[in-house]
């Protein structure tokens, strides 16, 4: 990871600085960020994958690069973690694997055909995954015969 300084404001005794960071994997992957540091933690501005990021990546994206952030600032980042409640962080809510999962991915699509929303954003939301993720969860679902087999005839 490459982590160099873009700018910093002062102001009322605080900084907030902004950096350029790179990631970059030996399957030639790369990501490109540029990310604010700030009294109240890490976020990013702008993001660029290649190839591009699932939601699931990006949610832990600011996590991956908030240490080499707060070194780079001369700042100790458990200092901020200690300071939310709770401590540790989740990208996304646990949900339970296996068929207990299969169950609840099948209530949450099928109350959301009930209140008339798109059952695979219901999912999406309840799972935190992506939309490709979400589709073979639901898939996974109706392999369990929680849901009905998807061309089924009328």
């Amino acid at each position: 990871m490459s982590v160099w300084p873009a700018w910093e404001v002062r102001e009322d005794g605080g900084a907030t600085s902004w950096f350029h960071v790179r990631l970059a994997f030996a399957d030639g992957a790369r990501v490109d960020t540029l990310a604010v540091v700030a009294e109240d933690g890490v976020s990013l501005e702008d993001v660029r994958a290649q190839p591009a990021l699932s939601l699931d990546d990006l949610g832990v994206l600011a996590d991956w690069i908030e240490g080499p952030l707060f070194e780079a600032c001369g700042r100790e980042p458990g200092a901020q973690a200690d300071a939310q409640a709770g401590g540790a962080r989740r990208a996304r809510p646990a949900w339970p694997r296996g068929i207990e999962g299969r169950w609840l991915i099948a209530q949450e699509y099928l109350a959301a055909q009930q209140d008339g929303v798109d059952p695979v954003l219901a999912v999406m939301c309840a799972t935190g995954h992506s939309r490709r993720k979400s589709l073979r969860l639901i898939s996974q679902a109706r392999d369990a015969g929680f849901l009905t087999p998807r061309h089924a005839r009328r």
